[in-house]
C-alpha cells in the first residue's frame, strides 16, 4: 500500500515542502531514498522502538520510503514523525483521510515522545502559503509556529496523540497566539539601561548619533573604562523593532536553533558578542550544510567585537562585503544560500598592547612603534566602514560617587526615533537606503551639501589634523545625522565640527 505524508526542510531561511512516500510490499527490508543524511537514515531504529513501545505494530515487510523532491538534501531528525505516521498509515493502523491536510514535524524518542526542533517559523510560513490546513509538531515549538495566522497549529507530546487525532479518536485544541499581543507585550523589555552609567557623556552622545544614523562605531580606551558596558546598552536606544523586522529576525534565530522552547517572537534587537577566537565560518556562516553565522544572528541588531585587534585578520576581512551589502552569500558547488546581515558593528579595543597609551594617569610601557603596529592589525578597508572613532577615558572618582540621576535609555530612544523618521521620509523612494550610514555617493552629494563656512572648517580639519581622504565622506554622513537630531534642514558648522571629533584613528599623529 502506498501512502503520502508531508514534512518540510529548511534551506537558508526559507522552507521547502517535502513529500514522504511510503510503500509496503513483499519482503523484509527498509529502503530510504531521497538524499537523506545520517540523522534521517537512523530514523528507522527510533521509529521502530517508538511504535513497539506504544503498542503499535511495526510491519515486518519491505518498507520503501521516498523523500521528494529527491535532489534536495534532507537533514536532521525532524522527519521521524512523518515517516513513522506514513509507515503506520501504509500498514492500515492510521486513517489516511486527513493526511494531506497536515504538515508533520518532530523527532521521536524511543518512548514515542516528541522532541523540539529548529526552523519552525519558516516552515509554518511556507505551510500556510502552500494551503495546508494545519501543522502537527512538538508542543515546545507550538507557540513559535502559532505566530503565523491562518493555519491551525497542534502541539503534541507523543506519537499517541497524533495517531488518536488522525483516527478521530480524540480532538486536539489548536494553539492560539495573538501576534499583536505577543509583539507589543515584550517590545519594551529592557534588561540594562543608560541611566546606570555614570559619566561618559561623550560616549553616550556618540552612541545616540550612531543609533540615529545606523553608523558603525569603534571604541578605543584602556581596560576598565566601560567599553563593553556601554556597548551592551546600545540596543536599548535603537528604534523598536517593527513586526516585519521581528518576524525576519525570528526566522534567522529559528533556523539556527536559537529560539527558546516555548517562546514565540524575537522582539528585542539582537546583541551578539562572539569571542575573538571565532572562526570566519562561525562569524559569517557556512559549513557543509550552511547555517547562519554571528553576523546574520545580529541582523536588525548589534554585533559587538570586543578586543578587535585580537581577532584573526581573515575573520575581520570576511566581514567587509556583508557590511556593505547587508547580506552574506554562501556558495557551494551545487547551491547558493543567502542570509540577511543588516547589523550595526560596534568594536572595542585597547589603544596598545599594554592598554595605557594616552591614559591620563598611567604610563604606556610599549616600545616605540608598537602602538602603530598594534593598530595596523585592523586593515584600512575595514576601518573605512566604521564611521565613528570614539576615545573612551576612565571615569573619575567624583563622577562615580555622584548620585545625580542620568538620562534613561527611553529618553534617548525618543530622539533617535525622531531622527530615523526624518531619514525614513528622506529615503522613501530608495529600496537600498534606510538610514544615513547607507547613503551612496550620489545620495551623499544630494543630501549632504555644505556651504562655504562648513567647507572651510572641514578643509582646515583635514589639513591640521592630517585626516585621510576616506574620512571626508564619513564626516559628512555623521554630520547629516547630527543635523537630523537637531531637526535641521541643512548641515551647519557645529554639525561638521562635532562630526570631526569622531575620526581619531584617521589623524596621522594619533599613534605617535
Amino acid at each position: 500500500m502506498l501512502v503520502k505524508t508531508y514534512g518540510s526542510a529548511v534551506f537558508g531561511i526559507d522552507a521547502t515542502p517535502i513529500t514522504i512516500e511510503v510503500n509496503i510490499g513483499k519482503g523484509i527490508s527498509f529502503i530510504l531514498v531521497g538524499l537523506p543524511d545520517s540523522a534521517v537514515k537512523e530514523s528507522q531504529q527510533r521509529i521502530k522502538a517508538a511504535l513497539t513501545n506504544n503498542g503499535y505494530k511495526y510491519p515486518m515487510k519491505e518498507i520503501t520510503v521516498n523523500m521528494a523532491p529527491a535532489d534536495i538534501r534532507k537533514e536532521g531528525s525532524t522527519f521521524d514523525l512523518p515517516i513513522g505516521i506514513g509507515i503506520m498509515a501504509a500498514s492500515e493502523q492510521v486513517k489516511t483521510d486527513h493526511l494531506e491536510d497536515y504538515v508533520l514535524l518532530g523527532e521521536l524518542s524511543l518512548d514515542g515522545s516528541l522532541k523540539p526542533m529548529k526552523g519552525i517559523l519558516p516552515i509554518a510560513l511556507k505551510a500556510k502559503s502552500e494551503g495546508y490546513k494545519g501543522i502537527i509538531l512538538p508542543k515546545e515549538n507550538a507557540r513559535e509556529a502559532a505566530i503565523v495566522e491562518g493555519i491551525d497549529v497542534y502541539g503534541v507530546e507523543s506519537i499517541n496523540e497524533v495517531v488518536d487525532f488522525l483516527n478521530n479518536d480524540s480532538n486536539l485544541d489548536p494553539v492560539k497566539v495573538d501576534l499583536n499581543d505577543e509583539f507589543f507585550d515584550k517590545l519594551d523589555e529592557i534588561g540594562v539601561d543608560f541611566k546606570d552609567v555614570k559619566g561618559q557623556q561623550n560616549i553616550k552622545r556618540a552612541f545616540e548619533i550612531a543609533a540615529s544614523g545606523g553608523h558603525n562605531v569603534v571604541l578605543i580606551g584602556p581596560p576598565g573604562a566601560g567599553k563593553s558596558m556601554l556597548a551592551k546598552r546600545l540596543p536599548t536606544i535603537l528604534p523598536p523593532m517593527s513586526i516585519d523586522e521581528s518576524l525576519e529576525t525570528t526566522k534567522i534565530h529559528s533556523v539556527a536553533g536559537k529560539v527558546d522552547a516555548g517562546s514565540g517572537l524575537v522582539t528585542n534587537r539582537p546583541f551578539r558578542k562572539p569571542h575573538h577566537t571565532i572562526s570566519d565560518v562561525a562569524l559569517v556562516g557556512g559549513g557543509g550544510y550552511p547555517q547562519p553565522g554571528e553576523i546574520s544572528l545580529a541582523h536588525n541588531g548589534v554585533l559587538f567585537l570586543d578586543e578587535l585587534p585580537e581577532y584573526k585578520r581573515s575573520v575581520l576581512e570576511v566581514m567587509r562585503q556583508p557590511i556593505e551589502d547587508r547580506q552574506v552569500t554562501i556558495s557551494r558547488a551545487k547551491f547558493t544560500v543567502e542570509y540577511p546581515a543588516g547589523f550595526m558593528l560596534v568594536a572595542a579595543m585597547n589603544p596598545c598592547p599594554c592598554g595605557y597609551y594616552n591614559h591620563p594617569e598611567k604610563d604606556c610601557v610599549c616600545a616605540p612603534g608598537i602602538v602603530q603596529n598594534y593598530l595596523n592589525k585592523i586593515s584600512g578597508p575595514l576601518l573605512d566602514r566604521i564611521d565613528l572613532h570614539v576615545e573612551v577615558t576612565p571615569v573619575s572618582f567624583d563622577e562615580l560617587a555622584h548620585d545625580q540621576p542620568t538620562e534613561k535609555s527611553r529618553d534617548i530612544r525618543e530622539r533617535v526615533v525622531q531622527a530615523r523618521l526624518i531619514q525614513e521620509k528622506r529615503f522613501q523612494n530608495s529600496k537600498e537606503t534606510h538610514c544615513n550610514a547607507q547613503m551612496s555617493s550620489r545620495e551623499l552629494r544630494t543630501y549632504c551639501k555644505i556651504d562655504e563656512s562648513c567647507n572651510a572648517i572641514l578643509k582646515q580639519a583635514m589639513d591640521n589634523l592630517g585626516l585621510s581622504a576616506r574620512a571626508y565622506d564619513r564626516i559628512l554622513k555623521v554630520a547629516r545625522t547630527i543635523a537630523d537630531l537637531d531637526s535641521a534642514d541643512y548641515i551647519q558648522t557645529q554639525h561638521i565640527a562635532e562630526a570631526i571629533q569622531f575620526r581619531n584613528l584617521d589623524r596621522e599623529d594619533w599613534a605617535k
